[in-house]
């Protein structure tokens, strides 16, 4: 193991790459952590934390294969023994390649006309991948003196807020992509019931409308404005468990 020092504090983000993870990731970085930036691309991860520094290990991670997250935990295991924070921040908003504006997501989102494929395709990363790569990091959690897990979710997740006659982003609610938070809530909620009783910190947290590759860049806040949420929260060892929080504060389910 590279290290037994109790006092440095280990995090692993999924997606780290590019966009809020990856600002995550930095100032994670800045504030003493070693961080592992979870990667499909092992390359692009390396890239990314050679940009960030000594604080920063690129690790090949899928969230939708369990082999990757297996062995991803493995050599944190190995070099750590132990993890303190897990930021679940991959995410997808559609099952193709090329980006798509807000409005293309929409007009394939609908529930009158969705494709199962493409919900499938983004559930496995949105949700799916968030239980499989909490369950498997919970041992590494448990070593940790103050385990926290932060899910980086969207307002557009929130039913109550979609329910309001008056919520302006009524017209984004969709079965892909704004179901998929309602659901990664949900996931949020029951790995937070089950963890209390254990001391283990879950929470999530909306970015507000960032502008990354989820929406063709359309997003109206800047990235750095957009991790700030996700960034507060995680960094906080002494703050509350099963909330979810944006930049305006706390949001209902």
């Amino acid at each position: 193991m590279e290290s037994q020092d109790h006092n440095q504090l280990i995090a692993l983000v999924t997606g780290a790459n590019q966009g809020v993870g990856n600002e995550i990731a930095k100032a994670l970085a800045a504030n003493g952590y070693i961080v592992y930036l979870g990667s499909r691309n092992l390359e692009n991860g390396k890239k990314a934390a050679a940009e960030i520094g000594d604080n920063a290990k690129a690790v090949q991670l899928d969230v939708t294969q369990q082999e990757s997250i297996n062995a991803a935990v493995a050599k944190i295991t190995g070099e750590y023994g132990r993890l303190d924070l897990l930021v679940n921040n991959a995410g997808v908003s559609h099952a193709g390649t090329a980006p798509k504006t807000p409005e293309e997501l929409m007009a394939t989102g609908r529930a009158v006309n969705v494709s199962l494929d493409e919900v499938r395709t983004v559930w496995e990363t949105n949700v799916f991948g968030v239980i499989a790569v909490t369950q498997k990091a919970l041992p590494l959690l448990r070593k940790s003196a103050a385990a926290r897990i932060v899910n980086v979710s969207s307002s557009l997740g929130s039913l109550t807020w979609i329910s309001d006659p008056e919520c302006w982003a009524r017209e984004h609610f969709g079965i892909v992509y704004a179901a998929s938070k309602t659901a990664l809530n949900a996931v949020t909620l029951a790995f937070a019931l089950e963890l209390e009783k254990e001391g283990i910190k879950v929470n999530a947290t909306s970015p507000g409308y960032t502008a990354t590759a989820l929406n063709n860049f359309q997003g109206t806040d800047s990235l750095e404005m957009g991790s700030r949420e996700p960034v507060r929260v995680a960094l906080e060892t002494d703050g509350p468990t099963g909330g979810f929080t944006g930049p305006e504060g706390k949001l209902p389910w």
